[in-house]
């Protein structure tokens, strides 16, 4: 069985509060783009992880797919899997795609063995895995709050438009994006935010992590007024990560090159 995890960016991150339990209290809208990972299971002897492309840093048994399905093997005892994954979606870049591969994969394998789990239970065992896995259950447009798996679905549609995402040569932990962050609430509504016009976003709808990380890394700022000198609607990081992106009508899609030392993805 094959799938496509894909990548994910955020419209707007207001990070509320610290939690007594380390994590953070975010308000946020998480929206699917078309950067794929490829991913194949395959019935095994022996739980085996195989990767290709991008180097996926660390021990491959602390893979987040090799958790899920140790997560599902220990609930429903379902057969060993070769997991192989080839992956494209750059890590520390915001872009969600750890927490994609792994949902994928419960979801492939609630497929694959008929386990027939509902959306909310696969949302539940996401959960377990990380902060944003839910989101890519449902894979759709949707408004998340808590640590950002507990979500509702937002009629937001941006498939007019065309986005290009740059990633500078490094990635930003979630570690290192919160300790410089002062959490604060926030006192409008992003929900009723997005429901003004696009054009109108700017200066509008803000990422909390752009205040504390763009004096730690200049190139980041750079990136987003570079965004908008080339025409973009609206630019803006996304989650904690090191990618900048632009929303750009679709006249202007493969305007322009990336910066020598990164990647850019044009969807």
């Amino acid at each position: 069985m094959i799938g496509f995890p894909n990548a994910k960016i955020n419209i707007g991150l207001n990070v509320v509060e610290k939690r007594l339990d380390g994590f953070h209290n975010l308000e946020t809208i998480f929206y699917p783009v078309n950067i794929f990972d490829s991913l194949e299971l395959i019935e095994a002897k022996e739980l085996r992880f195989y990767s290709y492309g991008l180097q996926i840093p660390g021990d491959g048994s602390d893979n987040l797919c090799v958790k899920a399905f140790q997560l599902m093997k220990e609930k429903f005892g379902i057969p060993n899997l070769e997991i192989h994954l080839l992956k494209n979606i750059p890590f520390g870049a915001g872009l969600g795609g750890g927490s994609a591969d792994a949902a994928w994969v419960l979801k492939m394998i609630n497929e694959k063995f008929d386990l027939n789990l509902s959306v909310p239970d696969l949302e539940v065992f996401a959960a377990t895995l990380g902060s944003d896995c839910p989101f890519f259950i449902q894979n759709s447009a949707q408004y998340a709050s808590g640590r950002g798996e507990i979500l509702s679905p937002t009629n937001l549609d941006l498939h007019k438009y065309s986005f290009a995402l740059i990633k500078p040569n490094f990635g930003i932990s979630t570690k290192e994006a919160f300790s410089g962050l002062s959490p604060k609430a926030s006192n409008q509504d992003l929900r009723e935010l997005v429901k003004i016009p696009v054009e109108s976003w700017r200066g509008v709808i803000k990422n909390d992590f752009e205040e504390s990380l763009f004096p730690k890394f200049p190139i980041l700022e750079k990136i987003k007024n570079d965004l908008y000198e080339k025409g973009a609607i609206y630019a803006s990081m996304s989650g904690s990560g090191s990618t900048l992106f632009g929303i750009f009508s679709p006249e202007l899609k493969g305007s322009f090159e990336a910066y020598p030392d990164a990647q850019l993805f044009w969807v």
